[in-house]
């Protein structure tokens, strides 16, 4: 209650200035006023006008400076002043709106000439923000826990893919995108980093919808629409409830439900272009033939020039393309651009009895592949994604409700049997000049009605467009959920005690059928350049007849129920107490496992509590726990109990701070704290299944063997891949939180957390055993332990400068980093760069590489560096240093190179405006302290005669004629050299970057122009996302990290409409 005093006292202050900051355009509006009756003087005489003065106050009897009083329909109206007093004419039957920020408004009816005095009730869903917590909600002020939420509407970005938003838009949450193919867009995310090492455990947040664990796909196809409310839970308070599944972090996320009240109606459509946010650059046929001649040379004086000095010649001048080609794959395979369409729609509202929600959604998402007519099918990728939501609220009586939840969503593919990522690749390692993408008919293929496909040699080359053009894949999925909760008041028994009983299923299918045929593939035999005719050579025996594979077909299924009952009451109005127990089961059975362990049906239970209680608002504190069992384990280990404990104090709601001067300052300051452990069952890859038991297969003729005179009899052997630990258990993780919450002048919230994480248990192979033992598999056991730490902190900015102005910002930063703490490893106590205790678990290991070496000289007087291979090390090639001094180089020089791989530092800064119907924002989005590897497998150019070359390294490489020993790329070859091959600084590259993420300008029409046609707001606007990006690294997109030759992370510009009714 005192809190809610203060907080009507600053909005007091707020309208008080503003009423002084005001005086002008309230004299303004008087004289708009006037001018209206001078130009209405003809109504005037028919309609009778009224003089409607008095005052406006709170509940409590305190004026309301700068309170807003508005003619219903009209421009007219005024402000209060110092004292909330006002006065307005009106006619008889006019409405007047009186309204206050952060009270709820009022509509008075003009029937006479009357002196008011107006009550303004605060409105509770601004005063008393309700947070959503895990299987409850609670008022914010009496969260101790770490949450961030964000509101639903910021994650509105031109994309079909909720999780591409993520990034920089909350804190704790490490996000990045490597890929922009539809389908396979989803960002990589987690929770304050990743704290786990253990190989195939579980490293991402558990992710639950209306209370379900789903995956990162369904949290991808989640409408922003749909969503009520989205929070991160990041510390033990937070997630204990949800023990052997909340080490992690958890992504809460609820749906919206129907009111009471009319019909409301929304229709959202968009329209977007989207094209690569960096294009790779090659070099052209002419380099490229030039340069590859440089790579024999280079390597062999002796060696045979792949390309001679007449067929550059004759590419230059533009000869023959069929003989002569300089084929540019990229343009050949993909557009500059494509189109893609967002709808969504839904209707909401409800009685006293029953209230809904509906909504729908259809995404075409298209790919940059191009379509070839030749073809009776889509080669390019063709995404259409269906969404359906209903969730209705009933009131069987007065106490009792019940909530009917449908979702269902539907994925349609069709694209090329390829596949984008790996079609973008081929077209940066395909031959530009060797031969044309498709041959045009010699005299004896003129009647031929298969495609004439170049290739070369035996037809063992790449060709890009054949593989794009040959077939198409099709799959189709969809997950279908449904829910019935039962919620029950138990006042009659206890006062504030409720109960509540949820069920849910899942279910899940998917399969792909792929047809394609066998392409025909040709090469020039014979030239004449007399009459520039050539004669084609048939290379292998294709076919035109799709075959038809059937491809994967999954069916998945899950039930969860959830069974709770809470408790809530102020005693005094002073002492809240609040309790919940909470007991869930949940069973997951896979239709095609693929193994008989997988096939068992797959189950989990869980009992929950916390208990809180809060005094005067002012202290805080808070306890949970969560006790699970996983069958995964034995029995010794099977239960988990992970409690957790928070306390919190509110400084700012002490009487001696609210008679201070600084209050007036600092309007809110609190503190709090969490410890607590969380779990995680989630450890092992899917044959570890039940780490009590040992994984034999009695039948494996791998380890059989052959016997008789001629081997003619043969036995299987037995082979095991898992041995049995009764005492593998819980990955256990221990977090700390402490938090700071702040508020200045009412208008600007400041958050900041600092926390720390202590994981234990964490699943290892065993380093140590001895080959001598003559185990066929490392066992597997409980002996890492890492570590984790870091801090991240909010700023949010809301202003209403006027009526018709407002302005917000946001800014977060998150700096998360893990280390390892126990690691299984031989003792390196005289080799200390070798272990990895201390070391970030996200570490990448290399050589140093400490530049080009000079010449041949410099390589004989060097440490020896042997790495296998035909190519002998040269000048120009990367030199390692000896880290160990012992003349060579080997393993043991490796050391930590570069920032880990996730980023340890995410953030994001934003701006929002408004005026009148106008708004505009742009949010930034930036990632530092992370590395990534260019891979020079991937990106050398010339092997095995193919392998285009960057224009980057085609600029600046090491040659006889630039013998910069720290130019980009070493000497060239056309064969992989091994030593130029090895993990090292020379490929790390830095990952930071700064980006222009989202911007949006946007209008909505006045409502009195559109009121007629029944439309109650609409909007127009345009947006962008990934619209700038700055970086030092500039051959591909820097979030892509060392996937830069994959499909390209997009640029999207949108225009969009939106209309209420």
């Amino acid at each position: 209650m005192r809190k809610r005093k203060v907080l009507v006292k600053i909005l007091q202050i707020s309208g008080l200035i503003f009423c002084l900051l005001s005086g002008v355009a309230q004299s303004s509006m008087a004289t708009q006023s006037q001018s209206h009756k001078a130009a209405d003087g003809f109504n005037q005489v028919e309609q009778e006008k009224f003089k409607i003065s008095g005052k406006v106050l709170d509940v409590h009897g305190e004026p309301l400076p700068g309170a807003s009083i508005q003619v219903v329909g009209s421009t007219r109206g005024v402000t209060t002043d110092m004292d909330g007093s006002f006065s307005i004419e009106a006619d008889k039957g006019e409405k007047l709106e009186v309204s206050f920020l952060g009270m709820q408004p009022k509509t008075i009816l003009v029937s006479a000439t009357q002196n008011l005095t107006i009550t303004l009730e605060e409105k509770l869903d601004e005063l008393d923000e309700v947070q959503v917590v895990a299987f409850a909600k609670q008022k914010k002020s009496s969260v101790v826990s770490a949450i961030t939420t964000i509101n639903p509407a910021e994650l509105k970005v031109p994309s079909s893919n909720l999780t591409t938003s993520l990034a920089g838009r909350l804190t704790g949450v490490i996000a990045y995108q490597t890929s922009g193919e539809p389908g396979k867009d989803n960002a990589q995310f987690f929770i304050r980093g990743i704290t786990s090492f253990g190989a195939s455990s579980k490293k991402d947040p558990l992710i639950l919808i209306d209370n379900v664990e789903m995956n990162s796909t369904d949290l991808a196809r989640l409408q922003p629409d749909d969503i009520a409310s989205f929070s991160i839970m990041k510390d033990a308070t937070a997630a204990a409830l949800y023990g052997s599944r909340g080490a992690n972090g958890v992504i809460l996320v609820t749906t919206k439900e129907g009111k009471e009240g009319k019909v409301n109606i929304s229709v959202r459509f968009e329209a977007s272009t989207s094209a690569p946010t960096k294009d790779i650059d090659l070099a052209d046929p002419i380099t490229y033939m030039r340069l590859h001649n440089e790579a024999v040379k280079t390597r062999n004086p002796l060696g045979l020039l792949p390309y001679s000095e007449s067929k550059i010649a004759n590419t230059i001048a533009g000869a023959n393309p069929m003989v002569y080609p300089a084929v540019d794959w990229k343009q050949m395979l993909f557009k500059d651009f494509t189109l893609n369409e967002r709808l969504n729609f839904s209707v909401s509202g409800g009685g006293k009895l029953a209230r809904y929600y509906i909504s729908g959604t259809i995404n075409q998402d298209n790919g940059i592949l191009k379509v070839n007519g030749k073809n009776n099918f889509n080669t390019n990728i063709d995404l259409k994604n269906y969404n359906l939501r209903s969730n209705i609220n009933i009131d069987l009586t007065k106490t009792t409700e019940v909530a009917l939840r449908f979702h269902g969503n539907f994925d349609d593919y069709t694209g090329p049997i390829e596949g984008g990522k790996e079609l973008y690749e081929k077209t940066l390692w395909a031959n530009p000049v060797m031969f044309p993408a498709v041959y045009e008919p010699d005299e004896k293929n003129l009647k031929t009605k298969n495609i004439l496909f170049g290739n070369a040699g035996n037809g063992e080359y790449m060709n890009p467009y054949a593989d794009m053009m040959r077939g198409y894949k099709n799959y189709s999925s969809s997950t279908i959920m449904a829910q019935v909760e039962l919620k029950q008041k138990l006042d009659f028994l206890l006062k504030g005690l409720n109960a509540r009983l949820m069920f849910n299923t899942n279910r899940y299918t998917y399969f792909d059928i792929s047809r394609s045929y066998s392409p025909y593939y040709y090469k020039v035999s014979l030239y004449d350049k007399y009459t520039d005719k050539y004669t084609l050579k048939s290379l292998n025996e294709g076919s035109e007849a799709l075959s038809y594979d059937e491809g994967t077909k999954t069916v998945n299924s899950s039930m969860y129920m959830e069974a709770a009952v809470d408790y809530g009451y102020t005693f005094d109005e002073k002492h809240n107490v609040t309790g919940m127990l909470v007991y869930t089961m949940r069973d997951y059975l896979s239709g095609n496992a693929g193994s008989l362990q997988a096939s068992l049906p797959s189950r989990n239970i869980g009992l929950a509590g916390r208990v809180m209680y809060g005094f005067d608002n002012r202290y805080l504190f808070e306890a949970n726990f969560g006790y699970n069992g996983s069958e995964r384990f034995s029995e010794k280990k099977r239960w988990g109990f992970f409690p957790s404990v928070g306390l919190g104090y509110i400084l700012s709601n002490e009487h001696f701070y609210q008679e201070s001067n600084i209050s007036r300052l600092i309007q809110k300051i609190k503190f709090k704290g969490t410890y607590g452990l969380v779990g995680n069952d989630q450890i092992g890859d899917v044959n570890d299944r039940f780490f009590y038991l040992s994984n034999v297969n009695i039948s494996d003729d791998g380890k059989g063997m052959s016997f008789g005179s001629e081997g003619g009899y043969h036995r299987p052997g037995v082979s095991v891949s898992r041995y049995e630990n009764e005492n593998i258990g819980w990955e256990t993780a221990y977090k700390t939180d402490i938090g700071l919450e702040l508020n200045f002048l009412g208008s600007i919230d400041f958050q900041f957390d600092y926390f720390a994480e202590h994981r234990t248990n964490i699943l290892m192979d065993r380093a140590l055993v001895p080959s001598s033992m003559g185990l066929q598999s490392n066992p597997k056991a409980n002996v890492g332990e890492g570590k984790s730490s870091g801090f991240e902190f909010s700023i949010d900015y809301n202003k209403y400068f006027s009526n018709d102005m407002w302005g917000t910002g946001r800014g977060n930063f998150t700096y998360a980093t893990s280390k390892y703490k126990v690691y299984e490893e031989p003792d390196y106590s005289d080799m200390p760069w070798r272990s990895h205790v201390g070391l970030s678990s996200q570490q990448e290991w290399g050589y140093i590489a400490e530049r080009l070496f000079v010449d041949e000289y410099d390589v004989a007087n060097s440490p020896k560096q042997n790495f296998g291979g035909n190519i002998p090390t040269m000048g120009g090639d990367i030199k390692y240093k000896d880290i160990n001094n012992d003349g060579k180089i080997t393993e043991l020089d490796k050391v930590p190179i570069g920032y880990p791989k996730v980023p340890e530092i995410i953030y994001g800064f934003g701006l929002s405006w408004g005026w009148k119907g106008i708004d505009a924002s742009v949010f930034f989005q930036g990632s530092a302290r992370s590395s990534f590897w260019i891979n020079p497998n991937t990106t050398a150019p010339f092997v095995y005669k193919q392998r285009a070359l960057l224009q980057a390294y085609a600029d600046n490489h090491w040659s006889e004629d630039n013998r910069d020993i720290y130019a980009l790329w070493p000497r060239l070859s056309e064969d992989y050299v091994v030593n130029n091959e090895q993990t090292s600084t020379w490929f790390m590259r830095n990952g930071a970057f700064l980006r222009l993420k989202n911007a949006e300008i946007g209008y909505t029409v006045p409502e009195k122009l559109v009121k007629k046609a029944r439309i109650s707001m609409l909007r127009v606007y345009c947006s962008g996302t990934n619209l700038l990006t700055f970086s030092k690294f500039k051959i591909w997109d820097p979030e892509m990290g060392g996937n830069g030759l994959g499909y390209p992370v997009q640029r999207v510009f949108n225009a969009g409409i939106q209309v209420n009714f």
